[in-house]
């Protein structure tokens, strides 16, 4: 019996796998989606029930070895529902083209967004180096208390240094160039500063809330506006008008007693074609990281949406006020509280106590007060038209309109007055208020007494983006534009706290101000730095003290791009002609004198191509020229109506690139760049104390300013991402650099204190010397796992051949003596961040995000007064709740 129930079982056995055998086959098919029928390469197709899968190719094909005659299959996309598809080998074994519908829960598609402005590179033919953040990302780690600049570090060739610990104070670097020379755009709106070129993110601390994509495009980039960047062009896509209704509530909490709470809501899409949208929040924080460095700010968002026949539009309204105190960079023997280092500080001597210290605040009275507060309100609104007039044409506009208030606050007066400390290293505001108060009749002046200024800067600002998109036939797309901005800026300063004077007498004593019997001219009101009082409650011109001044900068720019597509070759060709003019007024003079209008033109042309092999590799190359007017504050000296007297010409940049991408299954992308820039007749300013000069006179507040200043920056980089499995995904970049100053420069050193008197001039040969600033060797390595509702990130970045800002005293020495400079190195750094989130049913999602989680100590940058600290370990939680 045993040996009968042997036989049968191998009998079985053996028939059951013939009859698999029999019924194995290969199941065809292709994935498209269903909104323009384009193939969607990378979507998994999974047998149900098992772990037997693949992905679609770059045609949107697949097939799959199954070994069952008949069953369902599951196929999904990011952005996309998913879709179960019945299959029978007996009928066929080619399920056909199946189209997936996109996922508006997920993607919360807009109303309008004005597509034909925001240059989007992945939605170009002829394809850029670049890379796309998408709204995954950046609510996964960049909600908190984190800078928004951050989520684009695992990007390569993106450096974002945090700026000494405190809150919106972070500068991001774009193949080594900085902000103020890489092009920012919120909807295809500039939001560079217009008179320095410079980003303030603290202006913009609600943008992760709002964002919907980051796209980041090194080199020439292919931005349609008549706009020249040096280093990139940032696009970022914020949401509009959502068509689904509903709301969340957010709650999140971090390190230095940092919270932030905040809720939206959305009518959706109606009936009558109307849609709003709206989010409010709140934040607050002790410290970031450094001390001294508490936060307050509210961020506020409405979006207003009409759909019609062949016209969208949309309106929308952005604020972020805030105020938050600063830290800056010190010398390592500031840093060296406890005096360990001795004469010679290292990295090492300073202990992670130290790292945080801040000499900028302390109490009065008992109540806390730092000298350095930023504070600002800058709302944007901008309005949004596009019109399909034909199936071949289009018209695309924005806009915009902006207006700033607020400042920055420092100490004013003597500085043997302003900085007396404490035991403990902090500012003794106690000890300044008695002195003030031993001054005859309580009045101040700037050779005896201390105060609390702001430098405020309001500003004016509107302009507005078109551009007119045509298809000439179906391979050549022609588009046309234009880009106009008009910006009207005020500058001056007035008194915060009088630490118990009564008054001031300015010593620049106004022509037009009212004096007391003496003669002198006294000021005795002073103004909150607050954001909200900035914007209607600053002083008159009859209480500004210090300085007073206006400027004026029109710009008008055209341009037009022809772009070429047939089977697999394309191409483009981009060109544009700007001019912008410049105009000041200082209001302490005699007559309130103006300087003339310049003008200045400048230009830009660039054109690539490219020929894809296969279906799944691109091989590019592109390259252009630009002529750059010069920012306002490089032609005319601060604060002063008057021309720098060096020559400050337009800027030239030459760029070249060349790059691959092959996109495979499994999505597996892999993109490599070589690039070549060339940033030639550059004019560069900057700050440094106690300069020593050739004649061996000490300037307590130099200026340092350089002409003809020219940079080359060289490199490859190589991005790469895959799913190891459905739910495993792991990306990486490696990038290395060579960026040197060229050529010899003219140099002058001016008195800042004394109305920027020439106090020395030479020239230096920079050839070879290293860009200091950004690291010019990175790796980055990440992997993120999800397992049902649980998701897990983990992020390490690698930072080497990072160098500091030249030293023009060392550089002059070295010249004198026949020797060779070279910039400082600083130390290579390497960073782990991590996060995690999980979906609790459908309305409750909590998350949790780790920065440097192995508390590395690290020099992220050094300038002209010293060394920033890099951020210890801090972290953020929090909780969202949808309805």
């Amino acid at each position: 019996m045993r040996k009968l129930l042997k036989t049968f079982l191998t009998l079985a056995i053996v028939s059951t796998f013939a009859l698999g055998t029999m019924a194995q086959g290969t199941l065809k098919g292709k994935v498209v989606s269903e909104s323009d029928n384009e193939a969607l390469p990378g979507a998994n197709v999974v047998l149900k029930g098992s772990s037997n899968g693949t992905t679609t190719m770059a045609d949107g094909t697949f097939e799959l070895s199954i070994d069952k005659n008949m069953g369902v299959v599951t196929i999904s996309f990011i952005g996309y529902e998913p879709i179960s598809v019945d299959f029978n080998f007996a009928k066929s074994s080619n399920v056909g083209t199946v189209a997936l519908t996109p996922d508006a829960l997920s993607l919360e598609d807009i109303v309008v967004i004005g597509s034909g402005i925001i240059d989007i590179a992945s939605n170009r033919v002829t394809p850029i180096a670049s890379t796309v953040v998408d709204k995954l990302e950046i609510q996964a780690k960049a909600v908190g208390n984190v800078e928004f600049p951050e989520v684009m570090k695992n990007t390569p060739n993106v450096y974002v240094a945090n700026q000494a610990g405190g809150f919106g104070d972070a500068q991001m670097f774009l193949r080594g160039f900085d902000q103020s020379n890489t092009a920012f755009l919120l909807n295809g709106q500039p939001i560079n500063g217009m008179e320095d070129g410079n980003m303030y993110w603290s202006n913009w601390a609600g943008m992760s809330d709002i964002a919907n994509a980051i796209d980041i495009q090194r080199g020439l980039g292919s931005s349609k506006l008549a706009i020249s960047s040096v280093g990139g062009t940032v696009n970022i896509v914020t949401k509009a008008t959502e068509k689904q209704k509903g709301g969340f509530v957010r709650f999140i909490g971090g390190n230095g007693m940092f919270g932030k709470g905040t809720i939206g809501y959305n009518t959706g899409k109606m009936a009558n074609g109307w849609g709003v949208s709206a989010m409010v929040d709140y934040w607050q924080g002790d410290s970031k990281w450094a001390d001294g460095t508490k936060g307050k700010g509210q961020n506020y968002f409405l979006s207003i949406g009409k759909v019609m026949e062949n016209h969208n539009f949309n309106f929308l309204l952005f604020g972020a006020p805030q105020w938050h105190d600063q830290n800056f960079s010190k010398s390592m023997s500031a840093y060296d509280r406890d005096g360990s280092g001795g004469d010679d500080v290292t990295i090492d001597d300073i202990s992670k106590e130290e790292q945080r210290y801040n000499d900028n605040w302390g109490y009065k009275g008992g109540e806390y007060l730092s000298y350095r507060r930023n504070y600002y309100h800058k709302p944007v609104m901008n309005l949004n038209w596009d019109w399909n007039i034909s199936d071949k044409s289009a018209l695309s506009t924005v806009l915009y309109a902006s207006f700033g208030r607020g400042g920055g606050t420092g100490p004013y007066g003597k500085s043997s007055q302003y900085r007396i400390y404490d035991t403990e290293g902090q500012m003794d505001f106690d000890a300044i208020v008695a002195n003030n108060k031993t001054l005859e009749g309580g009045i101040g002046t700037s050779g005896t007494a201390a105060a609390l200024r702001a430098s405020a800067n309001n500003h004016k600002w509107y302009g507005a983006v078109t551009n007119y998109s045509y298809d000439a036939n179906e391979y050549l797309t022609i588009n046309v534009g234009a880009d106009i901005r008009f910006y009207n800026g005020d500058h001056f300063r007035e008194l915060v706290d009088l630490f118990g004077l009564t008054a001031w007498e300015d010593g620049h004593k106004r022509y037009d101000a009212a004096k007391d019997s003496n003669g002198d001219y006294l000021v005795s009101k002073t103004y909150k730095a607050n954001p909200w009082a900035a914007l209607l409650n600053y002083a008159p011109e009859e209480d500004r003290i210090g300085y007073d001044n206006s400027e004026w900068i029109n710009y008008q720019g055209v341009f037009g791009q022809l772009e070429y597509a047939k089977d697999a070759v394309s191409g483009y060709f981009q060109g544009a002609v700007s001019n912008q003019s410049y105009k000041k007024e200082e209001r302490f003079s005699a007559d309130h004198a103006q300087s003339e209008t310049l003008n200045r033109i400048g230009y830009n042309a660039k054109a690539g191509g490219s020929y894809t092999i296969g279906g799944t590799s691109t091989i590019f190359a592109n390259g252009g020229i630009y002529s750059r007017q010069p920012f306002l504050d490089n032609i005319f000296e601060y604060s002063t109506i008057v021309e720098r007297e060096m020559e400050v010409a337009n800027e030239l940049i030459t760029g070249l690139e060349l790059g691959y991408k092959g996109n495979f299954a499994n999505n597996t992308t892999i993109a490599l760049n070589a690039y070549y820039t060339k940033w030639a007749n550059r004019f560069v300013g900057f700050s440094a104390e106690d300069y020593v000069t050739s004649s061996n006179e000490t300037v307590a507040d130099a200026g340092i300013r350089m002409s003809d200043v020219a940079q080359v920056h060289t490199g490859v980089e190589l991005e790469a991402s895959t799913y190891i499995t459905n739910a495993w995904k792991v990306r990486g970049f490696a990038t290395i650099g060579n960026w040197v100053y060229q050529g010899s420069t003219p140099v002058q050193i001016l008195d800042n204190d004394a109305n920027s008197e020439v106090k020395d001039e030479f020239e230096i040969d920079l050839t070879g010397t290293k860009v200091g600033e950004a690291p010019q060797m990175s790796l980055g390595l990440g992997t993120s796992y999800t397992i049902d509702d649980f998701k897990i990130y983990c992020d390490a970045n690698y930072y080497n051949n990072l160098y500091g800002l030249v030293d023009v005293e060392d550089v002059a020495a070295a010249s004198l003596n026949n020797e060779e400079y070279q910039s400082e190195e600083l130390d290579a750094y390497f960073l782990i961040d991590a996060g995690a989130s999980y979906k609790i049913g459908e309305s409750i999602t909590v998350r949790a995000n780790v920065y440097n989680l192995l508390n590395s100590t690290y020099i992220s940058r050094k300038d002209s007064y010293g060394y920033f600290f890099g951020n210890g370990t801090t972290f953020n939680f929090g909780v969202t709740y949808n309805f």
